[in-house]
């Protein structure tokens, strides 16, 4: 019995100094669940290998993702999804986001400039430690070898043909 009391105290002690950890302002970036390459880019951030990019919303707000200084607009538009995931989930539980579709009808733009070119660094286009990007909508189009502007569900194209 001791030994289980032992162990009961211990585990209520690790408990109330990972809670103030996590309160700490110092870790205040550092995600619930951290993952090894979570802590090891906000490592890099104050190592000064990585920089933190704001990223403006349509509906005004903003939230803050951070990225290696290497990184392309494709690491970046993973960061976001991975931030954007953990904030839906962290407030209304699962829910779903169709990320070809956040692609497909907008992209990310830095001083007026649409970013388009997955594969460019983001330091090609500017970006550098506590810039900010916006979301604006934009379809691909023929041109630009992406999909069309819109496209007909598959449930019309059935309506045509005679039974």
């Amino acid at each position: 019995m001791g030994e289980y009391n032992s162990n009961s105290v211990k585990k209520a002690r690790l408990h109330s100094v990972l809670t103030t950890l996590l309160e700490d302002p110092i870790l205040a970036d550092v995600p619930k669940k951290p993952t090894l390459a979570d802590v090891e880019t906000l490592i890099n951030l104050e190592l000064g290998s990585a920089m933190r990019v704001s990223v403006l919303k349509l509906d005004g707000s903003s939230f803050d993702v951070t990225v290696m200084n290497s990184a392309t607009l494709k690491d970046l538009k993973v960061a976001i999804e991975k931030k954007i995931n953990y904030l839906e989930q962290s407030k209304m539980g699962h829910r779903h986001i169709s990320w070809r579709y956040v692609w497909g009808n907008f992209c990310l733009s830095y001083l007026n400039n649409k970013l388009l070119d997955d594969s460019s660094a983001l330091q090609n286009f500017g970006i550098r430690n506590n810039s900010q990007v916006h979301f604006v909508p934009y379809v691909l189009t023929k041109e630009s070898q992406g999909h069309s502007k819109r496209r007909k569900h598959r449930f019309f194209h059935g309506l045509n043909k005679h039974s």
